[in-house]
């Protein structure tokens, strides 16, 4: 199993402390119309965020890896249950969405130096409204 591979079962899993093994100790986390996050710690602190807002798996997953194994990227499904209001978005009530997305990857010497994840915010908006 690659660290792409490894790092999306712990994701599904709800596996935080691996997800956290998989990754650079200055890992770069860019997220979806947001800011750009650096360090394990605050790709925790989002990670904790995500957990108490959101409950997710995602589901048809395919990874691409480029030659080398140092670049790579996935597909797939996220299948999500919106549990507390997050700031600045619509009111939770245990809405369900299934969107589609991907994350694009750095990888060197092993881990996960940057994640960069993209979906359709304004799609994800309409089923939760």
């Amino acid at each position: 199993m690659t660290v792409i591979e490894t790092y999306f079962a712990a994701f599904n899993a709800g596996d935080v402390p691996g997800m956290l093994d998989c990754l650079s100790e200055d890992v770069a986390h860019h997220v979806n119309e947001g800011e750009i996050r650096r360090g394990k710690t605050l790709f925790a602190e989002f990670c904790a965020h995500m957990s108490r807002c959101y409950r997710e798996e995602l589901t048809g997953m395919v990874v691409f890896e480029a030659q080398g194994g140092t670049r790579a990227a996935a597909e797939y499904i996220v299948n999500g249950t919106y549990l507390e209001t997050d700031a600045g978005l619509p009111e939770a009530k245990g809405q369900t969405y299934r969107l589609p997305a991907g994350s694009f990857f750095d990888v060197a010497d092993g881990k996960i130096t940057r994640v960069t994840t993209y979906y359709n915010l304004a799609d994800w908006m309409r089923q939760v409204a």
